[in-house]
């Protein structure tokens, strides 16, 4: 079943707004749970966590910043 514009873009905003700060958080805890590995592979680490949490959502956000193609006056 595919989303309508509309719902994906409030799925978006969801994501964005609650998911986002949420993985954030949970991304922190992992790491501080390693007892503060080198600077290195720290960055390595959130690099790859920011990177992976979009890779589910890559349907959602697709062209959720173009005009409603659905909208009857996307001309005017």
């Amino acid at each position: 079943m595919a989303l309508s514009y509309k719902a994906r873009k409030r799925w978006s905003l969801v994501i964005l707004l609650i998911g986002l700060p949420a993985y954030v958080v949970a991304a922190v805890t992992v790491v501080n749970m390693l007892e503060r590995p080198p600077i290195w592979a720290e960055f390595l680490v959130y690099v790859a966590l920011g990177f992976l949490w979009a890779l589910p959502f890559r349907f959602i956000f697709r062209g959720v910043g173009q005009p409603d193609p659905d909208d009857p006056d996307q001309g005017n």
